[in-house]
């Protein structure tokens, strides 16, 4: 009985993964989720390197990237807001608009409170809201030793001798 169950739940399953609307092209009249935030093609508020990898840092140790915008339409962008995942992570933007052909940053500031690999994701809102750009930064935080460095005895047998 459990085996014509089995059988029954796996085709009922197949049935289902066949009923799925099967992916749509460019151009065939459907909305894609990513025109929420713009294609490439209407959207003319370019960033120039959407994920940075911090390498191996410190814990506890603040550091920073700053990521570049450039407006290459004809009319100025102004950046509403920059979201941030967690409170470890902090922006810093210009409120002023963007001119076309004129450049803006957004530095991001990471924090690591623990230690181990780390992936966070800051949302760019601007044109009021209504599209967005999305950051990511990573790397791996490794330990500080706790209290400062131990003595190296090596050290004072050097300075004991003379040469």
């Amino acid at each position: 009985m459990k085996k014509v169950f089995l059988l029954l739940f796996c085709s009922a399953g197949l049935l289902f993964a066949g009923a799925q609307v099967p992916g749509h092209k460019e151009g065939d009249g459907h909305q894609h989720a990513a025109s929420q935030s713009g294609t490439a093609a209407e959207d003319s508020f370019l960033l120039k390197e959407a994920e940075f990898d911090f390498g191996k840092i410190p814990q506890g140790k603040p550091v920073y990237h700053s990521f570049e915008f450039i407006n290459k339409g004809k009319t100025a962008v102004k950046m509403d807001n920059v979201q941030v995942s967690c409170g470890c992570t902090t922006p810093e933007w210009s409120q002023e608009p963007v001119a076309p052909g004129k450049t803006t940053r957004v530095r991001i500031g990471f924090n690591a409170a623990t230690e181990g690999y780390f992936e966070k994701y800051v949302t760019v809102l601007y044109d009021n809201n209504t599209r967005s750009k999305q950051i990511k930064i990573k790397g791996t935080v490794w330990k500080a030793p706790d209290g400062p460095a131990p003595a190296n005895a090596s050290v004072e047998l050097l300075k004991k001798q003379n040469f």
